[in-house]
């Protein structure tokens, strides 16, 4: 039943690919921007490709295992509509999760993560709620934290996602916790998607308490990136957030 459910996945995926221009062919890959030549993009929204999944669901009887299975197979496409069909059909079994969950997207994004989207969606929509629940806040913590010292830079990333989610879903935050992984994060602050999420991070801080953030980007900006800046700052008033980014 597995290669039933996938093989009927990726027919619905490919039927549904976008007749998109050269040109936005282009500026897709540029944006999704894969570190694998071999990727490919369909240009399925991830609305449609929900549908899709729910569609197939409905056809097949599946357990929580065949789930892990079909999320295993679909991960190591090299196509990425298929990986997110992969995380979205697990996540309909979301009631199932414990904490091995964890390890399973840890794996394999280790082998099978080739760009920032596949990563950050899996960790906003499916690792970082099941995280944020009442009960599982060591678990959070020491999943954070292991993935932070990671040497793997997607793992890395995803620390950061999984933290931003955790306080999008409580409206809260540890300035101390977050400030740690900031300062953990800085070292390897020469890879893009790593400023990029400092940025985002502290973005999704200064919602919930702006006047922390903007003492905090104050008082380190002479060791914070512009990139960094910019993409923490978005949120803020724009006078403060022009004083911020003054060099």
């Amino acid at each position: 039943m597995i290669q039933k459910v996938v093989k009927e996945i990726r027919k619905l995926l490919l039927e549904g690919k976008s007749n998109l221009t050269e040109e936005q062919i282009n500026r897709m890959y540029k944006i999704i921007n894969p570190d694998n030549a071999n990727y490919k993009i369909y240009g399925v929204r991830v609305a449609t490709i929900d549908k899709i999944v729910k569609r197939v669901l409905d056809n097949y009887n599946c357990t929580y295992n065949d789930a892990v299975e079909i999320y295993k197979v679909l991960i190591r496409s090299n196509i990425e509509e298929e990986k997110f069909a992969g995380f979205l059909f697990l996540n309909r079994f979301k009631k199932f999760f414990t904490q091995n969950i964890i390890k399973l997207f840890h794996d394999e994004f280790i082998e099978n993560c080739h760009t920032w989207s596949v990563l950050d969606s899996s960790c906003v929509r499916v690792l970082g709620p099941f995280l944020a629940k009442k009960g599982n806040e060591e678990l959070a913590k020491r999943t954070i934290n292991e993935w932070a010292n990671s040497k793997n830079f997607w793992i890395k990333r995803g620390s950061m996602v999984l933290l931003l989610k955790i306080i999008m879903v409580r409206k809260e935050f540890d300035k101390d916790y977050v400030y740690n992984l900031v300062e953990k994060m800085l070292e390897f602050s020469n890879e893009n998607y790593i400023e990029k999420g400092i940025g985002w991070l502290l973005k999704t801080c200064s919602k919930y308490n702006p006047e922390v953030i903007i003492d905090y980007l104050s008082k380190n900006k002479k060791n914070l990136s512009r990139l960094i800046l910019r993409y923490a700052s978005e949120k803020l008033p724009k006078e403060i957030r022009a004083e911020i980014l003054k060099k």
